[in-house]
């Protein structure tokens, strides 16, 4: 796929990675619709982005009829979807329990795990769902694209977040399967460890042992994810796969 001239919808799209990639794709001369929670971030996002045409939508993803809706919004602004890709996520990180000599003292809240499971898994499939929709009805060829982790594997003290980040993997290769008969496409990339503000914030000592354990020597950035997302929806012949973009980390 061409991606000039397409409409690519980036969940999470007002800042970090989200944003990167809103970037990467109005160079391209794609069309964007960037949805995110914070209006204010969303103005100032798509201000950033100059004579690219965007609009923003503030949306919760994890709520179906914004979701529903919010699509609309998308095909009666800009006429056709041909790109999502679910990068809208959250951490809340913990331990599944503490335990000192034979004795429970905390245990993760179900809260703290379903929090994580509404954003990042709830609302990929929510707005998968309706972005497969809106390609269909308009149309038009099609490119899904979740953002997963290398925590997908499992993580210590990531129990919610890496459950999330397996299961938009398992989506992504049903996806690929079950809507290439409607011409669209699906896959998944999993960053390692990427450069951005919350790393920015980290002790040096911290940052550095970081990144020793990272074979290449150092972070990733956030344009080397925004590439391969590109190379994706470029590539017509990649579907059902994931893309580990770790530097040679292994967790």
């Amino acid at each position: 796929m061409d991606v000039k001239g397409k409409v690519v919808v980036i969940t999470g799209g007002a800042g970090g990675l989200g944003f990167a990639m809103a970037q990467s794709f109005a160079k391209a001369g794609a069309k964007l619709a960037l949805i995110d929670v914070d209006q204010e971030k969303l103005e100032k996002a798509c201000a950033l982005l100059g004579d690219t045409e965007v609009q923003g939508y503030a949306l919760d993803i994890t709520d179906e009829e914004d979701v529903v809706a919010g699509f609309q919004y998308i095909l009666e602004d800009l006429g056709q979807v041909n790109v999502l890709i679910n990068n809208a996520g959250i951490l809340r990180d913990g331990m599944l329990l503490k335990a000192k000599e034979g004795e429970v003292t905390a245990r993760m809240a179900l809260e703290q795990f379903q929090s994580v499971i509404n954003v990042n898994l709830t609302g990929s499939f929510l707005c998968g769902r309706e972005a497969a929709a809106a390609m269909i009805t308009s149309k038009q060829q099609g490119v899904i694209i979740n953002i997963s982790s290398l925590a997908k594997a499992g993580n210590i003290g990531q129990t919610n977040y890496a459950a999330s980040k397996a299961g938009v993997v398992a989506m992504s290769v049903g996806w690929a399967k079950e809507l290439a008969r409607h011409g669209i496409r699906s896959a998944a990339i999993a960053p390692g460890v990427i450069e951005t503000e919350m790393t920015a914030a980290m002790k040096p000592e911290a940052l550095e042992r970081l990144e020793k354990m990272v074979p290449v020597g150092r972070l990733g950035q956030a344009d080397e994810i925004a590439s391969t997302a590109k190379f994706i929806c470029e590539n017509d012949y990649v579907n059902g796969r994931v893309f580990e973009i770790d530097g040679g980390i292994r967790l």
